[in-house]
């Protein structure tokens, strides 16, 4: 499975969405209602499917599912 899939099952399941609804540049705080609470659940959950820590800067730039897998990737060299 590729990360960006990875990324959208993670997504799906906590945000209670479609994976068909997470486009690569759907804004999640606008598009899909995204709260702060969500995204701290979405965070952690995505520390652990990929085992690797998220600083707050990182977490900042989360704002579509391309900008997530960016990071993500930076994290862990693939």
């Amino acid at each position: 499975m590729e990360m960006k899939d990875k990324i959208k099952d993670v997504l799906a399941n906590l945000l209670k969405v479609k994976p068909e609804e997470l486009k690569d540049d759907v804004k999640l705080y606008d598009s899909i209602g995204v709260d702060s609470t969500e995204m701290v659940e979405t965070v952690i959950a995505l520390e652990k499917e990929f085992g690797t820590k998220l600083s707050s800067k990182e977490i900042t730039k989360f704002s579509t599912l391309n900008d997530i897998e960016k990071v993500i990737q930076s994290k862990i060299g693939k």
